[in-house]
């Protein structure tokens, strides 16, 4: 239990820097989808696809690596050797990006702004070089350090784009003539957030300086062979994965059931919008993967891990179980964050995505086997059968149900994932998971998701739906804790004895 409550702790700084970070850009949502029409909004969204793709071929797997060499090799070698990699690949694909902005602004469809590559290019080299000193404060175990950063760095760009998006523009209204009119354009909407984002990622790389700086031009070849042969499969599923998770918006762009290239876009902008609402259980896994990632491989060599991990799993799907009940049975109080109403009818992807973010999430929690066991191709080929479910889905019914083919293809694609990490993992390293008990409550969530939307549509009533919410979610609560009232009083009492 005091493995938990260390994995708790970490998990709470990192989750709690993520959750305020990704909430307070949350918070952009509204502003968003307010300033922008549902085109332009699909826009954003489309260059936002592309990011994540360049993201992972320009760290391609260092960091995971780098967790992995620290905890069996000199540190400050595996620092310096994955800082010096990370930095002359960055400069060398930085320069094919802009080299290349013209024919990625067609298929992007993006051609009247090429010029957003550049700054894309831009914005991933920064976060690429950030990547390693980051990695570092998270092996160092400075969880405060790296909340901070991370709620600045988000800060900065909100800031940034409320000054783009409507400082300026009120400054042009009142005086034509204001210093700001010699750069600023007003057909150029996206190009601002990406300009914020940019402003963000220096500012964050800035202020990692210190770590950043604190390597030694010593590279050593041979461990940075037996590195990059580790993590390379992880670009695999690295890229894979982002199919998964974002490459979908793109593909809506493509085939949507729609007459124009403006049109498609505006498809786009309310799927995009609409997935944002699915942020509670986005959060959760990703605070979880901050912390867990370094806990699990420190943990490995303990008889008792398996237990621990088990341990973690059953608490974790509890989590998104409730996160799951906040959003779904809450939806008609959650979609005010979208201030445009023409937004609204694709609500009805949102269940589909919390269950599908609930997989990805346990999907997460499943990996350790593969990468303790250094059977990271494993990693690499479930999640390019994940991908594989999500073209197939998308390829053949996006052109017929436009974006309810992408919720369901990353509903499908996330649950084949997890299925596949359970059987195959349980193989080579078998973990005692209770499998039917979190089965159940899975389960147990959807149905009372049904039981709710089934009263709703009986009394259509905005109060009824609120309390009749609260109750369901109250007494799935009372459940859970009647149910694992021996495994909470446990951990109460060993909470309290450190």
């Amino acid at each position: 239990m005091s493995k938990i409550k260390s994995l708790a702790s970490q998990t709470m700084w990192y989750g709690l820097s993520s959750i305020a970070a990704r909430f307070i850009n949350y918070l952009l949502t509204p502003y968003l989808t307010f300033k922008f029409t549902e085109a332009q909004y699909g826009e954003m969204s489309i260059v936002y696809a592309f990011i994540p793709f360049m993201n992972v071929i320009f760290t391609y797997g260092l960091e995971t690596g780098f967790f992995r060499f620290s905890n069996k090799e000199n540190k400050q070698s595996v620092y310096n050797t994955t800082s010096i990699s990370i930095i002359v690949s960055t400069i060398f694909l930085s320069i094919v990006v802009i080299a290349l902005q013209q024919p990625l602004s067609e298929v992007l469809q993006i051609t009247n702004h090429p010029e957003y590559l550049t700054l894309c290019a831009a914005i991933i080299a920064l976060d690429a070089l950030s990547t390693i000193p980051f990695a570092k404060l998270r092996q160092d175990g400075r969880p405060k350090f790296f909340a901070l950063i991370k709620v600045g760095g988000i800060v900065t760009n909100i800031v940034a784009i409320y000054f783009f998006l409507s400082v300026c523009p009120n400054w042009l209204k009142e005086n034509s003539n204001h210093w700001c009119s010699s750069f600023y354009k007003t057909n150029w909407a996206v190009g601002y957030v990406l300009l914020a984002n940019l402003i963000q990622s220096f500012f964050t790389l800035l202020f990692l300086s210190k770590q950043f700086l604190s390597f030694e031009w010593k590279f050593e070849a041979k461990l940075w062979k037996e590195i990059l042969l580790y993590s390379l499969p992880l670009i695999i599923a690295g890229f894979a994965g982002m199919i998964n998770e974002t490459f979908d918006r793109i593909m809506l762009g493509w085939w949507a059931p729609v007459n124009s290239a403006s049109e498609a876009k505006a498809q786009v902008g309310i799927y995009s919008a609409c997935y944002k609402l699915s942020i509670l259980i986005t959060l959760a896994v990703q605070a979880f993967r901050m912390g867990a990632e370094p806990f699990f491989f420190k943990q490995a060599s303990e008889q008792d891990a398996p237990k621990t991990y088990a341990r973690v799993m059953k608490f974790f799907v509890i989590t998104l179980c409730i996160m799951f009940l906040m959003v779904a049975l809450y939806l008609n109080i959650w979609k005010e964050f979208i201030r445009n109403p023409n937004m609204y009818v694709g609500l009805k992807v949102v269940p589909i995505l919390l269950l599908a973010n609930m997989f990805l999430g346990i999907y997460y929690n499943l990996s350790v086997w593969y990468k303790l066991a250094n059977r990271t191709m494993a990693g690499a080929w479930i999640t390019v059968v994940g991908a594989a479910i999500t073209l197939a889905i998308n390829y053949f019914l996006i052109p017929y149900f436009g974006y309810m083919a992408c919720a369901w293809a990353t509903f499908f694609c996330y649950g084949t994932m997890m299925v596949m990490s359970y059987a195959w993992g349980q193989k080579h390293y078998p973990i005692p998971y209770a499998t039917k008990k979190l089965i159940a409550y899975i389960v147990l969530v959807v149905l009372i998701f049904f039981v709710h939307e089934g009263i709703n549509k009986l009394y259509s009533n905005f109060l009824l739906e609120i309390a009749v919410a609260t109750i369901l979610l109250l007494n799935f609560i009372w459940f859970v804790v009647k149910v694992e009232r021996k495994e909470i009083n446990y951990l109460k009492s060993t909470l309290k004895n450190k």
